[in-house]
């Protein structure tokens, strides 16, 4: 009976708690153990430890081994286990002895919690992501993660394409974290929301009296991003006159700050994106193609959501973690009928949109599940909203993109700065877009 109730009180409590006996294996393992690692007390008890959790201190620094040897408790370190998809979770963990009736160790006890949302609101809040944060197990985002290590090995130029919210900057980022300029800054210019006079200040800086304002000296985006990398954002929407300033610096690593006749070399990597299809541009005469073959040194394509909906499940749980998180509430999940709506929707605005989508839900959700009623009223029926802009597939990422600008300023009713949010780009750039597709 007394045992009932310990177990009975151990399943009660939100905290992951598991025992060992003298030969390490497992003998015990509660109900948030099951949840934080995905593996049932079935498949976990008689098994040994290291072969449940694969932390990354099993090998080298086992806690609850140090613990039985010295007689000390470990209290709230911070370590990575893996769950049963091989996914890193971060949890804190506490250790201690177990003796038996004559005071002799009779094996340890564990106990963790989980760090998964308050380490996803850090991030939130500093914007700090590395390679690991990146979610993906379908084959194209697999290929792309065999070859990204690779890839920040070099200093060479990298032009990441893919539609509005696809993640571009995240796989910017983690070039940067998995380089050797991961100590250094990592820039952010988007240069689709700035006019050329502006844009060129932002990134050369200028000297002063460069112009009526300019009181003192200004560090530009390269200076601030020295020793480190620039991440260039929308780099499709620069003029053909900025072209002609940028290609100096991807040619000769060097640039003149606005008002200055003085060179400065520029210790950058650099790093491109864009949503529009360059090669049209240079076709039509609004990109230059000695430009385009600099900032397409090594290129990642990054597939629509839509391509890859087999990542929707995985995207749907991490964002449900962040909004947990974000908004201290406690759901759970999503049911089947909602889950089933998503896996059959286009997602035009790809996975900014499941993102917004599942913030949406969050909202008006008072349950521990995110129903079908919770989704957007364009998402509720099936009809238009749910693979009419599958049909983009076979246009021009123009095309795709007109029809995305439609279909989002029809989901506001013309409202231009939600339009923009949802999108992902600044107001200037949705106003430039909106008069070059005469909408």
């Amino acid at each position: 009976m007394e045992k009932k109730f310990v177990h009975t009180i151990l399943d009660s409590i939100t905290e992951g708690v598991f025992t060992i006996n003298s030969d390490w294996k497992i003998t015990s393992f509660n109900r948030a153990a099951e949840k934080i690692t995905g593996i049932s007390a079935k498949e976990a008890i008689g098994k040994r430890c290291s072969d449940v959790f694969h932390a990354n201190i099993c090998k080298r620094s086992c806690a609850l081994k140090k613990t039985i040897a010295t007689g000390e408790n470990v209290l709230d370190l911070r370590i990575l286990i893996k769950n049963r998809e091989r996914r890193s979770v971060p949890v804190s963990i506490s250790t201690a002895i177990l003796r038996d009736e004559h005071g002799g160790v009779a094996g340890g006890v564990e106990t963790f919690r989980d760090l998964t949302a308050i380490e996803s609101l850090k991030k939130e809040l500093s914007r700090q992501y590395t390679f690991n944060d990146i979610i993906g197990k379908n084959h194209k985002i697999q290929e792309i993660f065999k070859i990204l290590p690779d890839i920040a090995k070099s200093n060479s130029t990298v032009l990441v394409q893919g539609g509005s919210g696809t993640g571009k900057e995240l796989f910017a980022r983690a070039i940067h974290e998995l380089s050797a300029r991961k100590k250094g800054p990592f820039v952010i210019v988007n240069c689709g929301a700035l006019p050329d006079t502006l844009l060129e200040s932002e990134l050369f800086g200028y000297v002063k009296g460069a112009f009526t304002d300019a009181k003192r000296d200004k560090p530009g985006r390269f200076a601030l991003a020295n020793g480190g990398t620039i991440f260039l954002d929308e780099i499709g929407d620069i003029s053909p006159s900025m072209q002609v300033k940028l290609l100096r610096v991807l040619q000769e690593n060097t640039y003149e700050p606005l008002g200055s006749n003085k060179t400065v070399s520029a210790n950058v990597r650099i790093i491109t994106a864009t949503n529009r299809d360059l090669l049209e541009l240079i076709r039509k005469g609004g990109f230059r193609d000695d430009i385009y073959y600099r900032v397409n040194v090594v290129t990642i394509d990054l597939p629509p959501l839509r391509e890859r909906s087999d990542d929707i499940p995985l995207l749907v749980d991490h964002f449900v973690n962040k909004f947990n998180a974000l908004m201290g509430k406690q759901i759970l999940g999503i049911t089947d009928e909602a889950m089933e709506r998503l896996m059959n929707y286009g997602f035009p605005g790809n996975i900014r949109e499941l993102e917004n989508i599942i913030e949406h839900a969050f909202v008006i959700c008072r349950g521990k599940l995110i129903e079908l009623q919770h989704l957007p009223r364009n998402m509720r029926h099936e009809g238009p909203g749910s693979r009419s802009l599958s049909l983009a597939t076979n246009h021009t990422l123009e095309e795709t993109e007109k029809v995305l600008i439609e279909k989002t300023l029809e989901k506001y009713f013309g409202h231009r700065e939600r339009t923009a949010k949802e999108l992902g780009i600044h107001k200037t750039t949705l106003w430039r877009k909106l008069k070059k597709y005469n909408l």
